[in-house]
Protein backbone atom coordinates (compact mmCIF):
# COMPACT_ATOMS: atom_id res chain seq x y z
CA UNK A 1 0.00 0.00 0.00
CA UNK A 2 2.65 2.01 0.97
CA UNK A 3 4.58 1.43 -2.01
CA UNK A 4 1.53 1.65 -4.54
CA UNK A 5 0.90 5.79 -2.25
CA UNK A 6 4.78 6.61 -3.05
CA UNK A 7 4.89 5.68 -6.91
CA UNK A 8 1.09 8.00 -6.93
CA UNK A 9 2.70 10.56 -5.36
CA UNK A 10 5.61 9.98 -8.23
CA UNK A 11 3.54 10.21 -10.98
CA UNK A 12 1.47 13.48 -9.79
CA UNK A 13 5.18 15.19 -9.26
CA UNK A 14 6.58 14.41 -12.59
CA UNK A 15 3.57 15.74 -14.33
CA UNK A 16 2.24 18.34 -12.68
CA UNK A 17 4.38 19.72 -10.03
CA UNK A 18 5.12 23.63 -9.89
CA UNK A 19 2.56 23.93 -13.45
CA UNK A 20 2.63 27.03 -14.26
CA UNK A 21 4.84 28.47 -11.24
CA UNK A 22 6.87 31.07 -12.25
CA UNK A 23 10.62 29.89 -13.84
CA UNK A 24 13.72 32.01 -15.10
CA UNK A 25 14.62 29.06 -17.38
CA UNK A 26 13.10 30.95 -20.73
CA UNK A 27 12.50 34.87 -21.11
CA UNK A 28 11.31 37.08 -18.83
CA UNK A 29 8.15 37.43 -19.93
CA UNK A 30 7.78 33.80 -18.45
CA UNK A 31 8.62 34.98 -15.14
CA UNK A 32 5.39 37.23 -15.51
CA UNK A 33 3.22 33.90 -16.18
CA UNK A 34 0.64 33.54 -13.36
CA UNK A 35 0.34 30.43 -10.89
CA UNK A 36 -2.67 28.90 -12.54
CA UNK A 37 -3.51 27.49 -9.26
CA UNK A 38 -4.18 31.84 -7.91
CA UNK A 39 -6.61 32.63 -10.71
CA UNK A 40 -9.90 31.41 -11.88
CA UNK A 41 -9.38 29.30 -15.68
CA UNK A 42 -12.34 31.30 -16.86
CA UNK A 43 -10.27 34.25 -16.01
CA UNK A 44 -7.09 33.25 -17.42
CA UNK A 45 -8.41 31.53 -20.65
CA UNK A 46 -10.85 34.42 -21.51
CA UNK A 47 -8.43 37.20 -21.17
CA UNK A 48 -5.59 37.38 -23.76
CA UNK A 49 -2.68 38.98 -21.83
CA UNK A 50 -3.23 36.37 -18.86
CA UNK A 51 -3.82 33.15 -21.52
CA UNK A 52 -0.42 34.33 -23.00
CA UNK A 53 1.77 33.63 -19.90
CA UNK A 54 -0.05 30.30 -19.81
CA UNK A 55 0.89 29.53 -22.96
CA UNK A 56 4.31 30.29 -22.51
CA UNK A 57 4.61 28.53 -19.66
CA UNK A 58 3.96 25.56 -21.88
CA UNK A 59 7.74 26.01 -23.31
CA UNK A 60 9.25 26.50 -19.41
CA UNK A 61 10.23 22.90 -18.92
CA UNK A 62 12.21 23.30 -22.41
CA UNK A 63 15.01 24.26 -20.55
CA UNK A 64 14.92 22.58 -17.03
CA UNK A 65 18.00 21.08 -16.53
CA UNK A 66 17.70 17.91 -17.14
CA UNK A 67 15.31 18.16 -20.51
CA UNK A 68 15.83 19.83 -23.90
CA UNK A 69 18.58 21.72 -22.24
CA UNK A 70 21.30 19.69 -20.45
CA UNK A 71 20.22 15.95 -21.80
CA UNK A 72 18.53 15.85 -24.71
CA UNK A 73 19.67 18.13 -27.46
CA UNK A 74 23.11 17.14 -26.37
CA UNK A 75 23.03 13.47 -27.36
CA UNK A 76 19.77 12.81 -29.27
CA UNK A 77 20.38 12.35 -32.96
CA UNK A 78 23.92 10.99 -32.40
CA UNK A 79 25.60 8.87 -33.77
CA UNK A 80 25.01 9.07 -37.51
CA UNK A 81 27.09 8.78 -41.39
CA UNK A 82 27.23 12.47 -40.57
CA UNK A 83 27.50 12.98 -36.96
CA UNK A 84 29.34 11.36 -33.68
CA UNK A 85 29.67 11.46 -30.18
CA UNK A 86 33.79 12.83 -30.29
CA UNK A 87 34.06 10.63 -27.44
CA UNK A 88 32.29 7.44 -28.96
CA UNK A 89 35.04 5.66 -27.98
CA UNK A 90 35.54 6.37 -24.31
CA UNK A 91 33.33 3.70 -22.93
CA UNK A 92 30.40 4.90 -20.25
CA UNK A 93 26.89 6.19 -19.72
CA UNK A 94 27.35 9.36 -22.10
CA UNK A 95 29.02 7.57 -25.02
CA UNK A 96 26.13 4.29 -24.16
CA UNK A 97 23.23 7.21 -25.73
CA UNK A 98 24.89 7.89 -28.87
CA UNK A 99 26.79 4.03 -29.62
CA UNK A 100 22.92 2.38 -29.78
CA UNK A 101 23.84 0.77 -26.53
CA UNK A 102 21.90 2.93 -24.07
CA UNK A 103 20.60 1.31 -20.75
CA UNK A 104 17.07 1.94 -18.45
CA UNK A 105 19.51 2.73 -15.80
CA UNK A 106 21.73 5.35 -17.94
CA UNK A 107 23.05 7.32 -15.09
CA UNK A 108 22.85 10.51 -17.02
CA UNK A 109 19.42 9.76 -17.75
CA UNK A 110 17.77 8.13 -15.23
CA UNK A 111 16.23 10.69 -13.07
CA UNK A 112 12.89 11.84 -12.23
CA UNK A 113 13.78 15.02 -13.67
CA UNK A 114 14.89 13.87 -16.54
CA UNK A 115 13.87 15.12 -20.14
CA UNK A 116 10.85 12.68 -20.57
CA UNK A 117 9.19 13.95 -17.33
CA UNK A 118 9.96 17.32 -18.56
CA UNK A 119 8.27 16.74 -21.68
CA UNK A 120 4.88 15.60 -20.17
CA UNK A 121 5.15 18.71 -17.73
CA UNK A 122 5.08 20.60 -21.16
CA UNK A 123 2.09 18.53 -22.23
CA UNK A 124 -0.21 18.60 -19.33
CA UNK A 125 0.33 22.38 -19.39
CA UNK A 126 -0.26 22.55 -22.90
CA UNK A 127 -3.52 20.41 -22.46
CA UNK A 128 -4.88 22.30 -19.53
CA UNK A 129 -3.81 25.94 -21.68
CA UNK A 130 -6.07 24.26 -25.07
CA UNK A 131 -8.90 23.04 -22.93
CA UNK A 132 -9.34 26.22 -20.94
CA UNK A 133 -8.85 28.52 -24.37
CA UNK A 134 -11.55 25.79 -26.01
CA UNK A 135 -13.80 26.19 -23.02
CA UNK A 136 -13.69 29.85 -21.42
CA UNK A 137 -12.07 31.43 -24.77
CA UNK A 138 -13.15 32.53 -28.39
CA UNK A 139 -10.50 30.92 -30.65
CA UNK A 140 -10.94 31.44 -33.75
CA UNK A 141 -8.88 32.89 -36.64
CA UNK A 142 -7.85 35.99 -36.17
CA UNK A 143 -7.93 36.41 -32.96
CA UNK A 144 -5.70 36.68 -30.21
CA UNK A 145 -6.75 33.74 -28.64
CA UNK A 146 -7.38 31.96 -31.85
CA UNK A 147 -3.20 32.34 -31.89
CA UNK A 148 -2.78 31.20 -28.79
CA UNK A 149 -4.91 28.23 -29.18
CA UNK A 150 -2.69 27.32 -32.22
CA UNK A 151 0.34 28.17 -30.24
CA UNK A 152 -0.62 25.63 -27.82
CA UNK A 153 -1.74 22.73 -29.88
CA UNK A 154 1.73 23.51 -32.14
CA UNK A 155 3.90 23.21 -28.60
CA UNK A 156 2.05 20.50 -27.78
CA UNK A 157 2.80 18.50 -31.04
CA UNK A 158 6.46 19.34 -30.76
CA UNK A 159 6.55 17.84 -26.94
CA UNK A 160 5.10 14.58 -28.68
CA UNK A 161 7.28 14.87 -31.61
CA UNK A 162 10.41 14.47 -29.83
CA UNK A 163 8.79 11.89 -27.39
CA UNK A 164 7.89 9.51 -30.37
CA UNK A 165 11.69 10.26 -32.20
CA UNK A 166 13.75 9.21 -29.06
CA UNK A 167 11.16 6.37 -27.49
CA UNK A 168 9.00 5.17 -30.16
CA UNK A 169 5.28 4.37 -28.63
CA UNK A 170 5.00 6.68 -25.73
CA UNK A 171 1.62 7.07 -23.43
CA UNK A 172 -1.04 9.30 -25.12
CA UNK A 173 -2.53 12.08 -23.21
CA UNK A 174 -4.55 14.80 -24.83
CA UNK A 175 -6.94 16.02 -21.91
CA UNK A 176 -5.53 17.42 -18.30
CA UNK A 177 -4.52 14.28 -15.80
CA UNK A 178 -7.58 12.52 -13.79
CA UNK A 179 -6.93 10.08 -10.69
CA UNK A 180 -8.87 7.45 -14.01
CA UNK A 181 -5.72 8.28 -15.75
CA UNK A 182 -2.70 9.05 -13.58
CA UNK A 183 -1.37 5.83 -15.41
CA UNK A 184 -1.52 5.06 -18.66
CA UNK A 185 0.01 2.08 -20.89
CA UNK A 186 1.69 2.97 -24.07
CA UNK A 187 -0.07 4.08 -27.51
CA UNK A 188 1.08 2.90 -30.85
CA UNK A 189 2.46 5.85 -32.44
CA UNK A 190 0.44 5.98 -35.11
CA UNK A 191 -2.30 7.04 -33.01
CA UNK A 192 -0.63 9.67 -31.65
CA UNK A 193 0.33 11.06 -35.27
CA UNK A 194 -2.80 11.03 -36.47
CA UNK A 195 -3.64 13.41 -33.37
CA UNK A 196 -0.71 15.43 -34.35
CA UNK A 197 -1.49 15.82 -38.01
CA UNK A 198 -4.98 16.58 -37.44
CA UNK A 199 -4.08 19.57 -34.55
CA UNK A 200 -1.61 20.98 -36.88
CA UNK A 201 -4.22 21.46 -39.25
CA UNK A 202 -6.47 23.00 -36.98
CA UNK A 203 -3.02 25.28 -35.73
CA UNK A 204 -2.84 26.26 -39.70
CA UNK A 205 -6.36 28.00 -39.54
CA UNK A 206 -5.46 29.99 -36.15
CA UNK A 207 -1.77 31.03 -36.04
CA UNK A 208 -0.30 34.19 -38.78
CA UNK A 209 2.21 33.85 -41.52
CA UNK A 210 5.46 35.36 -40.26
CA UNK A 211 5.36 38.62 -39.99
CA UNK A 212 2.13 39.09 -40.28
CA UNK A 213 0.78 39.79 -36.72
CA UNK A 214 2.16 40.94 -33.89
CA UNK A 215 2.70 37.90 -32.14
CA UNK A 216 4.78 36.32 -35.06
CA UNK A 217 7.46 39.11 -35.63
CA UNK A 218 10.14 36.62 -34.15
CA UNK A 219 10.90 33.39 -34.78
CA UNK A 220 10.33 32.28 -31.05
CA UNK A 221 6.22 32.45 -31.15
CA UNK A 222 4.55 29.90 -33.75
CA UNK A 223 3.50 31.13 -37.24
CA UNK A 224 1.85 29.38 -40.22
CA UNK A 225 4.38 28.55 -42.04
CA UNK A 226 6.44 26.46 -39.48
CA UNK A 227 2.81 24.67 -38.64
CA UNK A 228 2.62 24.02 -42.26
CA UNK A 229 5.98 22.75 -42.37
CA UNK A 230 6.17 20.89 -39.30
CA UNK A 231 3.07 19.16 -40.13
CA UNK A 232 4.52 18.23 -43.57
CA UNK A 233 7.76 17.02 -41.25
CA UNK A 234 5.49 15.10 -38.93
CA UNK A 235 3.66 12.95 -42.18
CA UNK A 236 7.02 11.68 -43.75
CA UNK A 237 7.84 10.99 -40.55
CA UNK A 238 4.65 9.21 -39.67
CA UNK A 239 4.69 7.42 -42.85
CA UNK A 240 8.59 6.43 -43.10
CA UNK A 241 10.12 3.14 -41.72
CA UNK A 242 10.45 3.41 -37.97
CA UNK A 243 11.28 0.15 -35.80
CA UNK A 244 7.71 -1.47 -33.94
CA UNK A 245 8.00 -4.24 -31.13
CA UNK A 246 7.42 -6.18 -34.27
CA UNK A 247 10.32 -5.39 -36.51
CA UNK A 248 11.18 -2.06 -38.71
CA UNK A 249 8.43 -1.44 -41.32
CA UNK A 250 5.95 1.18 -42.09
CA UNK A 251 2.91 1.77 -40.54
CA UNK A 252 0.17 -0.53 -41.64
CA UNK A 253 -2.30 2.58 -40.73
CA UNK A 254 -3.84 2.83 -43.95
CA UNK A 255 -4.48 6.98 -42.75
CA UNK A 256 -0.54 6.85 -42.61
CA UNK A 257 0.10 5.19 -45.95
CA UNK A 258 2.87 6.68 -48.46
CA UNK A 259 0.31 7.92 -50.92
CA UNK A 260 -1.92 9.86 -48.39
CA UNK A 261 1.06 11.07 -46.25
CA UNK A 262 3.38 12.23 -48.70
CA UNK A 263 0.72 14.20 -50.84
CA UNK A 264 -0.22 15.99 -47.29
CA UNK A 265 3.22 16.82 -46.63
CA UNK A 266 4.05 18.12 -50.42
CA UNK A 267 0.47 20.28 -50.36
CA UNK A 268 1.82 21.52 -46.78
CA UNK A 269 5.51 22.25 -47.79
CA UNK A 270 4.29 23.92 -51.45
CA UNK A 271 1.56 26.07 -49.33
CA UNK A 272 4.67 27.54 -47.56
CA UNK A 273 7.17 28.07 -50.34
CA UNK A 274 4.68 29.32 -52.48
CA UNK A 275 3.59 31.90 -49.24
CA UNK A 276 6.81 33.85 -49.95
CA UNK A 277 6.68 34.44 -45.88
CA UNK A 278 10.13 32.63 -45.80
CA UNK A 279 12.89 32.22 -47.74
CA UNK A 280 16.77 30.67 -47.74
CA UNK A 281 19.32 33.16 -46.39
CA UNK A 282 21.25 34.53 -49.28
CA UNK A 283 24.67 32.25 -48.31
CA UNK A 284 25.05 29.28 -45.76
CA UNK A 285 27.55 31.66 -43.91
CA UNK A 286 24.95 34.13 -43.37
CA UNK A 287 22.58 31.95 -42.42
CA UNK A 288 24.50 30.59 -39.45
CA UNK A 289 26.34 34.09 -38.58
CA UNK A 290 22.22 35.50 -38.26
CA UNK A 291 22.11 32.56 -35.66
CA UNK A 292 24.58 32.89 -33.70
CA UNK A 293 23.80 36.99 -33.38
CA UNK A 294 20.73 35.61 -32.11
CA UNK A 295 18.38 37.47 -35.22
CA UNK A 296 15.01 36.16 -34.83
CA UNK A 297 13.19 38.29 -36.47
CA UNK A 298 10.71 36.08 -38.84
CA UNK A 299 10.56 36.08 -42.78
CA UNK A 300 14.02 34.48 -42.83
CA UNK A 301 15.23 31.01 -43.05
CA UNK A 302 14.71 30.04 -39.43
CA UNK A 303 10.87 28.78 -39.00
CA UNK A 304 10.38 28.35 -35.24
CA UNK A 305 13.56 28.19 -32.30
CA UNK A 306 13.14 26.72 -29.20
CA UNK A 307 14.07 30.11 -27.20
CA UNK A 308 15.79 30.20 -24.67
CA UNK A 309 17.18 33.13 -21.97
CA UNK A 310 20.97 34.61 -21.81
CA UNK A 311 20.86 32.22 -18.63
CA UNK A 312 19.92 28.91 -19.99
CA UNK A 313 20.44 26.59 -22.61
CA UNK A 314 23.73 24.55 -23.98
CA UNK A 315 23.93 25.16 -28.18
CA UNK A 316 27.32 26.44 -28.20
CA UNK A 317 28.28 25.41 -24.85
CA UNK A 318 27.73 21.86 -26.69
CA UNK A 319 28.29 22.00 -29.70
CA UNK A 320 30.71 25.18 -31.23
CA UNK A 321 33.94 25.02 -32.41
CA UNK A 322 36.35 23.60 -29.30
CA UNK A 323 37.52 26.71 -26.74
CA UNK A 324 40.21 25.46 -23.97
CA UNK A 325 39.57 28.06 -21.98
CA UNK A 326 37.33 31.37 -21.58
CA UNK A 327 39.05 34.18 -23.96
CA UNK A 328 38.26 36.90 -26.40
CA UNK A 329 35.42 35.48 -27.72
CA UNK A 330 33.14 34.30 -24.47
CA UNK A 331 33.89 33.83 -20.79
CA UNK A 332 31.57 30.79 -20.55
CA UNK A 333 34.46 28.57 -19.09
CA UNK A 334 36.80 25.87 -19.97
CA UNK A 335 36.30 23.49 -22.22
CA UNK A 336 33.12 24.49 -24.28
CA UNK A 337 31.63 23.17 -27.31
CA UNK A 338 33.14 20.42 -28.95
CA UNK A 339 31.31 17.44 -27.18
CA UNK A 340 30.28 16.40 -31.10
CA UNK A 341 31.17 17.26 -34.59
CA UNK A 342 31.17 16.07 -38.03
CA UNK A 343 32.97 12.63 -39.37
CA UNK A 344 36.06 13.03 -40.35
CA UNK A 345 35.15 11.92 -44.15
CA UNK A 346 32.32 14.82 -44.30
CA UNK A 347 34.71 17.49 -44.97
CA UNK A 348 36.15 15.14 -48.27
CA UNK A 349 32.43 14.34 -49.36
CA UNK A 350 31.53 18.03 -49.97
CA UNK A 351 32.49 19.21 -53.45
CA UNK A 352 35.30 21.53 -53.02
CA UNK A 353 33.37 24.38 -54.56
CA UNK A 354 30.42 23.93 -52.06
CA UNK A 355 30.37 27.08 -49.76
CA UNK A 356 28.71 25.11 -47.07
CA UNK A 357 31.50 22.59 -46.37
CA UNK A 358 33.77 25.56 -44.87
CA UNK A 359 30.29 26.26 -42.38
CA UNK A 360 29.77 22.52 -41.74
CA UNK A 361 33.08 21.40 -40.70
CA UNK A 362 35.95 22.82 -38.95
CA UNK A 363 39.21 21.37 -37.94
CA UNK A 364 40.79 23.49 -35.64
CA UNK A 365 39.96 25.17 -32.09
CA UNK A 366 40.90 27.80 -30.01
CA UNK A 367 43.61 26.98 -27.21
CA UNK A 368 44.59 27.88 -24.06
CA UNK A 369 44.44 31.34 -23.59
CA UNK A 370 47.21 33.48 -23.00
CA UNK A 371 45.98 36.98 -21.59
CA UNK A 372 43.11 36.31 -22.74
CA UNK A 373 43.62 35.80 -26.47
CA UNK A 374 43.57 32.33 -27.93
CA UNK A 375 44.84 31.19 -30.99
CA UNK A 376 43.37 28.59 -33.61
CA UNK A 377 45.35 25.26 -33.07
CA UNK A 378 45.04 22.14 -35.43
CA UNK A 379 44.04 19.48 -33.86
CA UNK A 380 43.33 15.49 -34.80
CA UNK A 381 41.89 14.46 -38.01
CA UNK A 382 39.71 12.27 -36.01
CA UNK A 383 37.86 15.59 -34.04
CA UNK A 384 36.42 18.03 -36.36
CA UNK A 385 33.85 19.85 -34.47
CA UNK A 386 30.35 21.82 -36.45
CA UNK A 387 31.39 25.01 -37.45
CA UNK A 388 27.77 26.28 -37.97
CA UNK A 389 27.90 26.82 -33.92
CA UNK A 390 30.50 29.79 -33.42
CA UNK A 391 31.53 31.62 -30.44
CA UNK A 392 33.28 33.78 -32.68
CA UNK A 393 29.82 34.83 -34.33
CA UNK A 394 28.40 35.91 -31.69
CA UNK A 395 27.55 39.41 -30.96
CA UNK A 396 26.84 39.37 -27.15
CA UNK A 397 29.51 38.22 -25.13
CA UNK A 398 28.51 35.29 -23.29
CA UNK A 399 29.48 34.90 -19.34
CA UNK A 400 27.22 32.44 -17.76
CA UNK A 401 29.72 29.80 -16.65
CA UNK A 402 26.81 26.72 -17.37
CA UNK A 403 24.97 28.13 -20.11
CA UNK A 404 24.62 30.29 -23.06
CA UNK A 405 21.07 31.25 -23.81
CA UNK A 406 21.57 30.35 -27.47
CA UNK A 407 18.53 29.09 -29.34
CA UNK A 408 17.81 25.64 -30.92
CA UNK A 409 16.84 26.43 -34.37
CA UNK A 410 14.14 23.54 -34.21
CA UNK A 411 13.47 23.80 -38.15
CA UNK A 412 14.42 26.08 -41.09
CA UNK A 413 13.03 26.74 -44.25
CA UNK A 414 15.45 24.14 -46.25
CA UNK A 415 14.20 21.40 -44.78
CA UNK A 416 10.60 22.34 -46.50
CA UNK A 417 12.17 22.39 -49.96
CA UNK A 418 14.08 18.88 -48.78
CA UNK A 419 10.41 17.88 -48.39
CA UNK A 420 9.13 19.05 -51.67
CA UNK A 421 11.83 17.66 -52.98
CA UNK A 422 11.10 14.14 -51.95
CA UNK A 423 7.43 14.01 -52.18
CA UNK A 424 7.07 15.10 -55.46
CA UNK A 425 9.97 12.76 -56.30
CA UNK A 426 7.86 9.53 -55.14
CA UNK A 427 4.16 10.91 -56.37
CA UNK A 428 5.28 12.73 -59.66
CA UNK A 429 8.96 12.15 -60.69
CA UNK A 430 11.95 13.64 -60.25
CA UNK A 431 11.46 16.28 -63.09
CA UNK A 432 8.76 17.53 -60.63
CA UNK A 433 11.37 17.31 -57.69
CA UNK A 434 14.49 19.11 -59.59
CA UNK A 435 13.40 22.88 -59.10
CA UNK A 436 13.54 22.01 -55.14
CA UNK A 437 16.44 20.51 -55.34
CA UNK A 438 18.54 23.27 -57.63
CA UNK A 439 17.06 26.21 -55.22
CA UNK A 440 19.16 23.95 -52.41
CA UNK A 441 22.21 23.79 -54.37
CA UNK A 442 21.93 27.02 -55.93
CA UNK A 443 22.82 28.79 -52.53
CA UNK A 444 25.85 26.40 -52.06
CA UNK A 445 27.40 26.92 -55.51
CA UNK A 446 28.81 30.48 -56.61
CA UNK A 447 26.81 31.79 -59.96
CA UNK A 448 30.25 30.96 -61.75
CA UNK A 449 30.04 26.99 -61.62
CA UNK A 450 25.96 27.01 -61.04
CA UNK A 451 25.88 25.83 -64.83
CA UNK A 452 27.54 22.57 -63.78
CA UNK A 453 26.98 22.16 -60.04
CA UNK A 454 23.33 22.97 -59.83
CA UNK A 455 21.50 22.52 -63.69
CA UNK A 456 23.90 19.80 -65.10
CA UNK A 457 24.01 17.82 -61.67
CA UNK A 458 20.06 18.00 -61.23
CA UNK A 459 19.31 17.48 -64.82
CA UNK A 460 21.42 14.46 -65.02
CA UNK A 461 18.95 12.52 -62.53
CA UNK A 462 16.63 11.63 -64.57
CA UNK A 463 15.25 8.50 -62.58
CA UNK A 464 13.32 8.56 -59.59
CA UNK A 465 15.99 6.14 -57.66
CA UNK A 466 19.23 8.70 -58.69
CA UNK A 467 16.98 11.44 -57.69
CA UNK A 468 16.25 10.05 -54.41
CA UNK A 469 19.94 8.96 -53.63
CA UNK A 470 20.77 12.49 -54.48
CA UNK A 471 18.41 14.03 -51.89
CA UNK A 472 19.73 11.86 -49.39
CA UNK A 473 23.48 13.01 -50.05
CA UNK A 474 22.24 16.95 -50.19
CA UNK A 475 20.97 16.44 -47.16
CA UNK A 476 23.76 15.37 -45.36
CA UNK A 477 25.85 18.45 -46.87
CA UNK A 478 23.23 20.58 -46.10
CA UNK A 479 21.98 19.47 -42.16
CA UNK A 480 25.43 17.83 -41.16
CA UNK A 481 25.06 19.30 -37.19
CA UNK A 482 21.47 20.03 -36.44
CA UNK A 483 21.14 16.36 -35.62
CA UNK A 484 18.24 16.06 -38.13
CA UNK A 485 19.95 12.91 -39.65
CA UNK A 486 19.11 10.39 -37.50
CA UNK A 487 15.35 10.34 -37.90
CA UNK A 488 15.92 10.92 -41.60
CA UNK A 489 17.99 7.78 -41.86
CA UNK A 490 15.15 5.60 -39.85
CA UNK A 491 12.60 6.59 -42.03
CA UNK A 492 14.40 5.92 -44.86
CA UNK A 493 15.19 2.81 -44.03
CA UNK A 494 19.12 3.84 -44.09
CA UNK A 495 20.46 3.86 -40.43
CA UNK A 496 22.38 0.53 -40.33
CA UNK A 497 23.27 0.51 -43.97
CA UNK A 498 24.63 3.98 -44.04
CA UNK A 499 26.41 3.73 -40.92
CA UNK A 500 28.52 0.75 -42.28
CA UNK A 501 28.96 2.72 -45.21
CA UNK A 502 30.60 5.30 -42.86
CA UNK A 503 32.65 3.07 -41.16
CA UNK A 504 34.18 1.44 -44.79
CA UNK A 505 34.30 5.02 -45.55
CA UNK A 506 36.40 5.96 -42.21
CA UNK A 507 38.85 3.19 -42.53
CA UNK A 508 39.57 3.82 -46.41
CA UNK A 509 40.19 7.43 -45.11
CA UNK A 510 42.40 6.08 -42.28
CA UNK A 511 44.08 3.60 -44.42
CA UNK A 512 44.22 7.05 -47.83
CA UNK A 513 42.82 4.11 -49.84
CA UNK A 514 39.64 4.37 -52.49
CA UNK A 515 37.93 7.23 -52.44
CA UNK A 516 40.25 9.25 -49.90
CA UNK A 517 43.85 7.62 -51.78
CA UNK A 518 44.49 11.39 -52.35
CA UNK A 519 43.64 13.16 -49.13
CA UNK A 520 46.98 14.49 -47.95
CA UNK A 521 48.41 13.26 -44.55
CA UNK A 522 50.33 16.52 -43.42
CA UNK A 523 48.76 19.93 -43.19
CA UNK A 524 51.30 23.33 -43.25
CA UNK A 525 50.03 26.18 -41.50
CA UNK A 526 50.80 29.47 -40.72
CA UNK A 527 49.26 33.05 -38.68
CA UNK A 528 47.16 35.10 -41.21
CA UNK A 529 47.34 38.79 -40.17
CA UNK A 530 45.38 38.87 -36.54
CA UNK A 531 47.70 36.16 -35.44
CA UNK A 532 45.01 34.65 -34.42
CA UNK A 533 43.52 32.66 -37.29
CA UNK A 534 45.49 29.80 -39.27
CA UNK A 535 45.95 29.66 -43.27
CA UNK A 536 46.12 25.67 -43.70
CA UNK A 537 47.28 24.02 -46.90
CA UNK A 538 46.91 20.46 -47.00
CA UNK A 539 43.30 19.93 -46.60
CA UNK A 540 41.93 19.52 -49.97
CA UNK A 541 42.71 16.69 -51.88
CA UNK A 542 45.91 16.42 -53.51
CA UNK A 543 47.57 19.55 -51.64
CA UNK A 544 50.55 17.29 -51.09
CA UNK A 545 53.53 20.09 -51.96
CA UNK A 546 55.33 22.00 -48.99
CA UNK A 547 54.17 25.41 -49.67
CA UNK A 548 56.65 27.10 -47.99
CA UNK A 549 59.54 28.25 -45.26
CA UNK A 550 56.87 30.36 -43.97
CA UNK A 551 54.38 27.41 -42.82
CA UNK A 552 54.95 24.68 -40.14
CA UNK A 553 54.06 21.04 -40.86
CA UNK A 554 51.27 19.00 -39.07
CA UNK A 555 51.26 15.41 -39.05
CA UNK A 556 47.49 14.69 -39.92
CA UNK A 557 46.87 11.13 -39.59
CA UNK A 558 45.45 10.10 -36.25
CA UNK A 559 41.91 8.11 -37.44
CA UNK A 560 42.42 4.40 -35.52
CA UNK A 561 40.44 1.48 -35.46
CA UNK A 562 39.12 2.05 -32.47
CA UNK A 563 37.17 5.20 -32.80
CA UNK A 564 36.28 3.68 -36.05
CA UNK A 565 34.47 1.10 -34.65
CA UNK A 566 32.89 3.41 -31.99
CA UNK A 567 30.06 4.43 -34.71
CA UNK A 568 28.24 2.22 -33.38
CA UNK A 569 28.88 -0.39 -30.28
CA UNK A 570 30.35 -3.66 -31.22
CA UNK A 571 27.96 -6.89 -31.94
CA UNK A 572 24.75 -4.14 -31.75
CA UNK A 573 22.33 -4.16 -34.47
CA UNK A 574 21.38 -0.14 -34.91
CA UNK A 575 18.42 -1.54 -36.58
CA UNK A 576 17.24 -2.59 -33.43
CA UNK A 577 18.11 0.53 -31.32
CA UNK A 578 16.64 3.12 -32.98
CA UNK A 579 15.21 4.19 -29.74
CA UNK A 580 16.31 5.04 -26.28
CA UNK A 581 14.47 2.79 -23.36
CA UNK A 582 12.27 4.13 -21.26
CA UNK A 583 14.00 5.04 -17.94
CA UNK A 584 14.07 2.37 -15.25
CA UNK A 585 12.26 5.62 -12.82
CA UNK A 586 9.57 5.81 -15.16
CA UNK A 587 9.09 2.50 -15.07
CA UNK A 588 9.21 1.56 -11.27
CA UNK A 589 6.87 4.61 -11.24
CA UNK A 590 4.49 3.42 -13.58
CA UNK A 591 2.33 1.08 -11.49
CA UNK A 592 3.24 -1.64 -13.91
CA UNK A 593 1.64 0.20 -17.17
CA UNK A 594 4.88 0.91 -18.75
CA UNK A 595 7.48 -1.60 -20.07
CA UNK A 596 10.52 -1.51 -22.57
CA UNK A 597 10.13 -3.36 -25.92
CA UNK A 598 13.19 -4.01 -28.40
CA UNK A 599 14.82 -6.03 -25.99
CA UNK A 600 15.68 -3.41 -23.56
Amino acid sequence: MYQKMKNKILIILLITSGLFAGCDDLTEDFLEAPAISTLDESIIFSTPGLAKGAIDGIKVPFAETNSYRGRFLPYYGLNTDTEWFNTSQTAGDNSDLCVYDTKPNNTNMNTTNNAWAMMYSGIERANICIRGLRTFGNPTPGTELGQLLGEALTLRAIYYADLIKAWGDVPARFEPINSETLYLPKSSRDVIYKQLIQDMEEAATLVSWPGQSPATVTVERINKAFVKGFRARLAMAASGFQQYPDGVRRSNDSDLSVAKMYKLALDESLDVIQSGTARLESSFETLWKKYNEENIIAGGESLWELPFADGRGRMLFTFAVRHATSNQFHANGNNRGGVAGPLPTVFYDFDELDTRRDVSCVPYRYGTAVNGIAKQELGRSDTWYFGKYRYEWTKRFITSTNDDGINKMYMRFAEVLFIAAEASNELEGPAAAAPYLKEIRRRAFAPAVQAIKVDAYVNALTSKQAMFDAIVEEHKFEFTGEMERKQALIRWNLLKTNLEKAKAKMSNLQNRTGEYADVPTTLYFKFKADNISLSIYGLNRGENINPGPDYSSFAWQSLVDTKVNSLYKAGVNPDNRQFWPIWQVFIDGSNGKLVNDYGY
